[in-house]
């Protein structure tokens, strides 16, 4: 393909793409940084699209809005004005339509690097590191976490792990 001509026989056999951009990204350990990344990126995005959905959801539920306007006779006379605000749930629903289209591009995106940061924790000759790695980076484990599931993998072992030797 003509994305690898450039470059060397190692990096060719590393590289992985990203199918929507056609981007060659080398099988590195900086893949599980942008896994989480993306994963905090995604979390953010469902919270302010669930904002967006509720915010929606008030208006429609409020219905008509009621407001007391000055107007006629030099300013003096007050009308009231009642009307369903258009203008506020359209700019609402399209932000709502925004960013469900970003979530679902963001998703595919993780899926994608979700299978480079399995592919980098299978490269990675250690078995018990192998398991570590995939418990934190993968299942989003903490730390703390980690060891506490890694002793009970590994009962027998002389030292136990902790948070600061996992």
């Amino acid at each position: 393909s003509r994305y690898l001509d450039g470059l060397n026989l190692e990096t060719r056999k590393q590289a992985r793409f990203i199918d929507s951009r056609k981007e060659v990204i080398p099988l590195e350990k900086s893949v599980l940084i942008q896994y989480c990344d993306m994963q905090a990126e995604i979390k953010e995005l469902r919270r302010l699209t669930k904002m967006t959905e509720e915010r929606l959801e008030k208006i429609e539920k409020e219905g008509a809005v009621i407001d007391v306007v000055s107007g006629g006779m030099g300013g003096i006379q007050h009308f009231t004005v009642e009307g369903f605000p258009v203008p506020g749930y359209t700019k609402a629903k399209n932000l709502l339509i925004s960013r469900k289209q970003r979530l679902k591009m963001k998703e595919e995106e993780l899926l994608e690097l979700t299978n480079q940061a399995e592919e980098y924790i299978e490269s990675i000759e250690k078995s018990e590191l192998r398991i570590m790695f995939r418990l934190y980076y993968i299942e989003g484990l903490t730390w703390a976490q980690v060891a506490m599931r890694m002793n009970s993998l590994f009962p027998k072992r002389k030292i136990a792990y902790t948070e600061k030797n996992c």
